[in-house]
């Protein structure tokens, strides 16, 4: 291990809990920031910390524990959601249903995973919808995000078509989408990482000309905070929201894990 390894794993293991996200690549995340805030507001900056852990590859997973004993629960994101489950010792009955995982506690050796995925787009969600239910909806990408997302909209008795670049992963493919379907699907939900932090120019490849006032945009992206998919939906009149408040919302769901 080289000096520099060897200095940052010591600077981590002066907490008395370390928490952490893993995810590739994590230079737009936010979580970071968030959780100082909190131990700041709670008086617990001096002995716990939230770090981001860029793994390469999820094959990682069992270093990063071997090196920080101290951790006490991880976050997960792109592009790990799915394919944590097996480094975990078990997985939550709703992480299992949703098929995928966001969440870690750490008790010793045992790892739990949970999904709060759901819970966090399920309020920003009716809170976006204020009372009002689409018949149909659009959901762009096919990933661990996707699966808590359909999981949501199954729960709320939306009929839902998912979206995929390739023949075979989602319901159709982007070159499948006709003027038709989306103004039939009135809430739009981009899984993807399309527009986030600093790809910024980019977006989902649809025909925006078609939406209307009538339409709802939900970016899971939150950095930036107005993606090009939601400022393309904001030129036709629609109404738009980031992932912000869903990930304050499973952010605290975590937190709350974590301290059961």
């Amino acid at each position: 291990m080289g000096t520099e390894r060897l200095y940052y794993q010591e600077s981590l293991l002066q907490y008395e809990r370390l928490f952490g996200l893993i995810g590739q690549p994590l230079s737009h995340s936010f979580s970071k920031s968030y959780f100082a805030d909190k131990f700041k507001h709670l008086g617990l900056a001096d002995t716990h910390f939230y770090e981001l852990f860029p793994l390469a590859a999820i094959e990682d997973l069992p270093q990063l524990q071997a090196w920080y004993p101290n951790l006490i629960g991880l976050n997960v994101t792109i592009p790990y959601k799915e394919v944590v489950q097996p480094y975990l010792s078990s997985i939550d009955r709703g992480a299992s249903m949703v098929g995928a995982v966001n969440t870690i506690r750490i008790a010793g050796q045992e790892w739990t995973g949970y999904n709060t995925d759901v819970l966090g787009f399920r309020d920003s969600l009716l809170h976006i919808l204020d009372g009002q239910k689409p018949d149909k909806a659009l959901v762009l990408g096919t990933g661990g995000a996707a699966k808590a997302v359909q999981y949501v909209l199954n729960e709320l008795d939306i009929k839902h078509i998912s979206v995929s670049r390739t023949l075979g992963k989602g319901d159709v493919t982007y070159d499948q989408l006709s003027a038709t379907l989306l103004k039939e699907c009135v809430l739009i939900i981009n899984t993807t990482p399309l527009g986030m932090s600093p790809r910024v120019d980019l977006c989902p490849a649809l025909d925006y000309t078609v939406l209307g006032s009538e339409h709802v945009l939900f970016d899971l992206v939150y950095n930036p905070p107005e993606t090009m998919f939601m400022t393309k939906g904001k030129e036709q009149g629609a109404k738009v929201e980031n992932g912000y408040d869903m990930l304050v919302g499973q952010a605290e769901a975590a937190w709350l894990i974590w301290n059961t």
